[in-house]
């Protein structure tokens, strides 16, 4: 069922794999796209252009009850598969906080990488690379959706675009931003090592070669005096309020993304 380009639609894609799930009887023999297929994840994500018909190499699987043997044959029977990952998408991977630990997906086989390139209303993409097994699921649509909202403050609020501070910067994305907007200086700061390593090969891509500092700290010990603008985009359903608290302290704008 592949389109004269050569390509599959998702769906036969997805249905070839919990084929092979099904007779590694790591899910039920009834079982369904809707209730126990993987979650398909695209190696490559170019804002909400999700592709319907999927080249090969391209997709990154993650599913709890994945196995070595189940991963070598998705990788070597389905063509678009590009890596197998172990694990709940209902997991915080990453450093949630000072206390605690560095968490990840656990690859099986394969090449983790994901690229994403988000539009802005500057005219110009925000790309950001990532190893998927060790950053929290966040594509492209969900990241410009941030960025707006980002946009849409500072002009609102008429902020003064001088010193920014991303507070949990991640993968950097608004940090990157805030420095093609035209901030004097970005302080990107995150607690987890993993992610500093990675901002700085996105501030690289991004053209980004001056006017901001890198701190790896947890945000309550970051030590920062006068800055016009705090940005705070915390894992989901971190409770904030402490946070907003240092953030108001060292701030004279704060937006929680």
């Amino acid at each position: 069922m592949k389109c004269e380009c050569g390509k599959r639609p998702l769906d036969i894609v997805m249905s070839h794999i919990l084929k092979i799930m099904i007779e590694e009887q790591i899910v039920p023999e009834r079982a369904t796209l809707r209730r126990n297929s993987p979650v398909p994840l695209s190696g490559f994500y170019y804002s909400s252009l999700n592709p319907q018909f999927i080249g090969e190499k391209t997709l990154i699987l993650l599913h709890p009850d994945f196995t070595e043997d189940v991963a070598s044959r998705l990788i070597n029977e389905v063509p678009e598969v590009k890596c197998v990952l172990k694990g709940s998408p209902q997991s915080t991977v990453g450093q949630l906080d000072r206390n605690s630990q560095i968490s990840h997906f656990e690859i099986l086989e394969g090449d983790d990488t994901q690229i994403n390139v988000m539009r802005t209303l500057l005219g110009d993409k925000v790309v950001l690379l990532k190893r998927q097994s060790r950053h929290h699921i966040e594509v492209a649509m969900t990241t410009e959706e941030k960025l707006l909202m980002l946009h849409n403050y500072i002009n609102n609020n008429d902020v003064k675009k001088g010193v920014a501070v991303d507070a949990m910067c991640g993968l950097g994305a608004l940090g990157i931003y805030l420095a093609k907007l035209g901030f004097e200086k970005v302080i990107f700061n995150d607690v987890n090592p993993e992610m500093i390593e990675a901002l700085k090969y996105n501030l690289e891509i991004n053209g980004i070669t001056d006017g901001y500092e890198i701190f790896n700290e947890a945000f309550e010990d970051l030590e920062v005096e006068n800055a016009d603008l705090c940005v705070i985009d915390a894992f989901p359903g971190v409770d904030v309020d402490e946070i907003v608290k240092k953030a108001e302290e060292i701030a004279d704008n704060v937006v929680v993304i």
